[in-house]
């Protein structure tokens, strides 16, 4: 997705929750590359992507519905929006895998989730204060309560991704505990090279000390 780089797409913000240097290669430089992981989130978004309206059970179902937030600066698009009663909003976001990931991988989906209930509020005027994400592998939903944590979570992560896009500037990858479970996942990885950049960076920070090195 093109976009101005005033404008951040809500599935950088989960990009940038999983890997601010992932987030980078696909929003700022517009890179991807596919693995089985990527190829089976595309599945199960095959059917939701497509735009139309349905009544299930009594309750309107918008699928692929755009999203905007003017004040956040935020574009995209939800995979399903129930209207409950009062036509208040109600995302869904789909995801493919088991809905028992660890907490730190769920927060990704949580903080794309939020940014959707914040998008729906500023554009319907109703509150959303809860959500859900849609697991496809547990064929399972897990709801989400929109706090004010995440709210805060949705703006500051906003904000860094515009920085990131003005300045142009790519971020270091994950080092430590989070690469060593992330990276091996991330159909980047041979982009990223993650290894020989952060020993580069390390040769780099070294000769800022000793130009020997």
């Amino acid at each position: 997705m093109l976009v101005e780089p005033d404008q951040v797409p809500l599935s950088a913000l989960q990009h940038w929750q999983y890997c601010p240097r992932q987030c980078g290669l696909i929003h700022l430089e517009q890179v991807f590359d596919d693995n089985v992981h990527t190829l089976r989130g595309q599945a199960v978004h095959a059917k939701a992507d497509q735009p139309g309206v349905e009544t299930a059970k009594g309750v309107r179902v918008e699928r692929a519905l755009p999203l905007w937030h003017d004040a956040l600066g935020l574009i995209g698009k939800s995979d399903v929006v129930e209207f409950l009663a009062g036509g208040v909003p109600y995302p869904v976001e789909y995801k493919h895998g088991s809905r028992n990931k660890a907490a730190d991988i769920a927060a990704c989906d949580d903080i794309q989730l939020a940014a959707q209930a914040m998008c729906l509020e500023a554009m319907t005027g109703k509150p959303v204060n809860e959500g859900a994400l849609y697991y496809a592998t547990s064929k399972r939903r897990r709801v989400v309560t929109i706090t004010a944590q995440l709210r805060t979570d949705v703006a500051q992560t906003a904000d860094a991704i515009r920085q990131m896009l003005t300045s142009g500037k790519l971020p270091p990858p994950l080092s430590g505990e989070q690469a060593a479970r992330r990276c091996k996942a991330c159909s980047l990885q041979e982009r990223c090279q993650p290894q020989a950049t952060h020993a580069g960076l390390v040769s780099a920070r070294a000769a800022l000390f000793d130009p020997d090195v």
